[in-house]
């Protein structure tokens, strides 16, 4: 199924921590592990497109096996990139790739490996989330298996089309059949925040505002 345009932007509103509540409401562990931020202040959110890899020693692949415009090429406007290297601290994107994305539209990168060039990262202001930052290239030594089917990144099953949102606290998956509820478990999360904010700033106890919204 595909997300309506409505239901990835109220989404994207939303921080992953109140999208990680309603994650496990519906009892999906979509919450990435080991993965954190590359670009301070950005966040990404759209429909995810997927990439697979393979790793090895360099010179076990050719360049062409590489295949980071193939992987720009499959990644439409405002859709979140996702690649599974298998967590190797080996980079899979650099600078260029970063520029080429930016150009593009592309809303974010998300990677279970490694990425470098995080100065021209900081630059281009692309979301970038990845496990690790090394300068390594991952040319000889990464291969591109899949594009658009499903993978497994930071233990989350990804999907295409599926909705990716990441930000400071961290990135999550949101599968598409749960879209809709979980926009709407999450905004009610996100609204009871805002009324124990207030409260707490009124002077109530931390628990005391907790346990009016059943928290505790």
């Amino acid at each position: 199924m595909t997300v309506s345009e409505d239901i990835v932007r109220r989404l994207a509103r939303l921080a992953t921590p109140t999208l990680a509540n309603a994650l496990d409401d519906v009892g999906f562990a979509g919450v990435m592990q080991g993965l954190g931020q590359v670009v301070p202040g950005t966040k990404a959110a759209g429909r995810a497109a997927t990439v697979q890899q393979i790793s090895g020693e360099r010179g076990d692949f050719t360049s062409e096996d590489f295949k980071v415009g193939h992987m720009i090429d499959a990644v439409a406007p405002g859709e979140v990139l996702v690649v599974d290297n298998g967590g190797r601290c080996v980079s899979t994107w650099g600078g260029l790739a970063t520029l080429a994305a930016k150009v593009k539209g592309v809303g974010g990168l998300v990677v279970d490996g490694g990425v470098r060039d995080r100065e021209e990262m900081l630059e281009h202001r692309l979301p970038v989330f990845a496990r690790h930052g090394t300068p390594l290239t991952g040319r000889s030594r990464l291969k591109v298996t899949s594009i658009n089917e499903t993978v497994t990144c930071g233990g989350v099953r990804v999907r295409p089309g599926d909705v990716i949102v990441a930000d400071g606290s961290g990135v999550v998956c949101i599968p598409a059949e749960h879209a809709a509820r979980l926009a709407d478990l999450a905004e009610t999360y996100a609204a009871d925040d805002e009324k124990a904010a207030r409260e707490i700033e009124r002077g109530l106890s931390f628990r005391d505002a907790m346990a009016s919204f059943k928290r505790i």
